[in-house]
């Protein structure tokens, strides 16, 4: 366990004895991932009325205003519940980072429909394995990500058509397999944290990154300037 580890279990141990003032620390422990997360999924057509530092501030009055439930849920045991329950309880156990990033999600999907309502992309909002909501990250956002640093003179011709071709072919790619990708290389999540956002076992969440890794691979071979293989 490393000592930011370490720092957080202190913290998650006094959470649960009670201490509702450990919330904002952990909270901004966590802040930077969930606002890459925020910045990489907020529609671009609300540039200029929502910001990044708008949703996590609300977000965070929505997790002081649920943090019992999360304490109350992470100390039912699955052994204390019946079989047909013992699902829910491992969605209960989810990390505190996860939590927490589901409540900035819910306060995202919540502004995309104040704000766009029946101009929301309903490509852009999805269902998890066991049921929840996701915000699924954009193709542009993807694509974006994977020609940033295309760099030289040369390259730099080939961006905006770069851009264009691997967000249409990243648009035939299976919508979760697109997800990992996006959790991975947007957010820098780990497998397990994957799984858990996505609400499938690791294994599964390995073998859906690895098979998405390769087609991405072979797509951006496909692309000027992505031909020497470089990511």
């Amino acid at each position: 366990m490393t000592p930011s580890d370490s720092g957080i279990q202190e913290l998650l141990e006094r959470l649960n004895r009670g201490d509702q003032q450990t919330l904002a620390e952990l909270f901004s422990r966590y802040r930077g991932r969930l606002s890459r997360m925020v910045s990489y999924r907020l529609d671009r057509r609300l540039n200029g009325r929502v910001s990044p530092s708008d949703v996590l501030q609300e977000a965070y009055i929505d997790a002081a205003q649920r943090v019992h439930h999360y304490i109350a849920q992470s100390e039912s045991a699955p052994s204390e519940l019946a079989p047909s329950e013992s699902a829910r309880a491992d969605r209960r156990s989810m990390s505190f980072f996860v939590w927490l990033r589901q409540i900035v999600q819910q306060r995202m999907i919540d502004l995309h429909r104040h704000h766009l309502g029946a101009r929301m992309r309903d490509v852009r909002r999805e269902v998890r394995a066991d049921g929840g909501d996701l915000l699924y990250a954009s193709t542009a956002s993807l694509a974006d990500h994977f020609v940033a640093n295309r760099t030289t003179p040369s390259q730099a011709l080939l961006r905006a058509e770069a851009l264009a071709q691997l967000e249409e072919a990243l648009s035939q790619v299976d919508p979760v397999d697109r997800e990992v990708l996006a959790l991975r290389h947007l957010e820098e999540l780990s497998n397990n944290e994957v799984a858990e956002v996505l609400g499938i076992k690791k294994a599964a969440a390995s073998n859906r990154y690895v098979r998405a890794l390769g087609r991405l691979k072979d797509l951006l071979a496909t692309i000027p300037g992505f031909a020497d293989g470089q990511e």
